[in-house]
């Protein structure tokens, strides 16, 4: 086994810790620009809630008009169409709460690429320390 000269000692801990300053920040970059993108995603989301809460505000006005249009006339054809057209925009507020909540839901805003870089990260530094030893 070949031994290393003891002078050599501060140069490589020097190195060692530059490499490990290093990797902090590109992590550290990964996560900031992983974060940016959850963020627009959660954006998206809550743009789909808003626009779902107006549209099913509008459903529920069409279809109390529709039902007091049905109720002051028994002729039937306003009444429906406007129950109709009620209930399509009920089901349109459904579809985008629904898309809302898968956008934003805490596994969806979690970093995972960052997460499972910096566990890559942490078993190469340990067996490249049980390697040593």
């Amino acid at each position: 086994m070949a031994y290393r000269d003891l002078r050599e000692s501060p140069q490589l801990i020097f190195e060692s810790l530059r490499h490990f300053a290093a990797l902090l920040r590109s992590e550290a970059e990964l996560a900031k620009s992983e974060l940016k993108e959850k963020a627009a995603s959660a954006g998206t989301g809550l743009a789909c809630l808003a626009t779902a809460a107006i549209l099913a505000l509008a459903g529920l006005h069409v279809l109390a008009a529709a039902l007091v249009a049905w109720i002051a006339s028994a002729g039937l054809s306003p009444g429906l169409a406007a129950l109709l057209v009620g209930g399509v925009l009920i089901a349109a507020a459904a579809c985008l709460l629904a898309a809302a909540r898968t956008r934003l839901n805490s596994k969806a805003l979690l970093p995972s690429r960052t997460i499972r870089s910096v566990q890559r990260d942490a078993a190469s530094i340990r067996e490249a320390t049980h390697d040593r030893h």
